[in-house]
């Protein structure tokens, strides 16, 4: 059950991903980059997780920093919007 329940949220950051490039290429709105960035790394870092057991891996918190960082994108994109539309 849990490698398919990190399947099943692979796949939806995947698809998201490709939700918000198709957005992007529409119109070219940076912000819709970095999410899909942000939901491409997403769902990298859910496949990373079928080979690691955090509650067993007391190393497991090298696996939140990719979160953190996929934070941080969405951060940077929502600034950059408002930066853009403050000027323009």
């Amino acid at each position: 059950m849990h490698s398919f329940m990190l399947g099943l949220l692979t796949m939806a950051s995947a698809v998201a991903a490709l939700f918000f490039l198709r957005y992007w290429s529409r119109t070219r709105d940076r912000l819709f980059a970095f999410f899909a960035l942000a939901f491409a790394v997403l769902a990298l870092n859910w496949t990373s997780h079928l080979g690691i057991r955090p509650e067993l891996e007391p190393s497991a918190y090298r696996i939140y920093l990719v979160r953190l960082i996929v934070f941080a994108i969405i951060v940077v994109g929502i600034i950059d919007k408002n930066r853009r539309s403050s000027r323009g």
